[in-house]
């Protein structure tokens, strides 16, 4: 006899039948639910760990502001205010002839603006080197297991905030910031080391600026993800994460203390 449609099927048969997958994010809700509800992005990195969309809006915004920093403050500008920042190299430079001087000079501000014009290029090197990091340290110091495209993948959402700090400089160049205090490595204030003074101690400035809202919401959201693509508890997530950045942090301080 055929089963009545509207009769219950029994628990027992219910609890067999296959739960219904989350609905996948489309690009645009991935990138909206980074910002607004990171953990909905990452969890659907383990459907697909594709990374286009949010390296194609860092490529844009990235060339966007080296562009604006061309027009506005000029690359000559732009190393003439970075090694004033560091004495050793400023006081080795002015110790030049004036013709070896500017050749010198000429030579810092076209590598400056290779440089800064190669910062995508350069970018997904460095993004490649972060996930390195972290998935050696998820197999080996968590003994969890987790694919090394999905976490390439958290690496480079995760840097999306950063592109405000990006979008903050543009706006106050355009608004007309002076270009003689203007320094491209921290273009904007969002950190304590952008507010002092440039004859302030070389290592103190690098400390402070380590110290950066949108660095800090970047390393956040890579702690917030990985338990969201691995079996990593949020705690040893984010000790991992934190952990890591302060090593790079002392690294950064301790060549600026053995350079300046």
């Amino acid at each position: 006899m055929a089963s009545n449609p509207s009769t219950p099927l029994p628990t027992a048969q219910l609890s067999q039948m296959p739960s219904q997958p989350p609905s996948a994010l489309s690009q645009g809700g991935r990138l909206l639910n980074t910002f607004i509800a990171p953990s909905k992005t990452f969890s659907d990195l383990r459907r697909s760990a594709s990374w286009w969309a949010p390296f194609l809006i860092i490529t844009i915004v990235s060339l966007l502001f080296v562009y604006v920093v061309e027009q506005k403050v000029g690359f000559r500008k732009v190393a003439e205010n970075v090694i004033q920042l560091q004495p050793k190299q400023a006081g080795r430079i002015e110790s030049l002839p004036p013709a070896q001087r500017e050749k010198v000079m000429q030579q810092q501000a076209t590598g400056t603006k290779i440089f800064s014009y190669a910062i995508p290029a350069v970018a997904l090197v460095l993004y490649a080197v972060i996930a390195s990091v972290l998935f050696v340290t998820i197999k080996f110091g968590a003994n969890a297991e987790v694919k090394f495209k999905t976490l390439f993948a958290l690496v480079v959402y995760s840097r999306l905030p950063e592109l405000l700090m990006s979008l903050l400089a543009v706006a106050s160049l355009l608004a007309g910031v002076s270009s003689d205090g203007f320094n491209i490595q921290n273009p904007a204030a969002t950190n304590p080391g952008y507010f002092l003074d440039p004859s302030s101690s070389p290592v103190l400035r690098s400390l402070l600026s380590s110290l950066d809202v949108f660095s800090i919401w970047t390393m956040v959201l890579v702690a917030i993800g990985i338990p969201c693509i691995s079996k990593v508890k949020r705690g040893t997530a984010f000790a991992m994460v934190f952990g890591w950045w302060a090593i790079v942090i002392l690294i950064r301080v301790g060549i600026v203390a053995a350079t300046s």
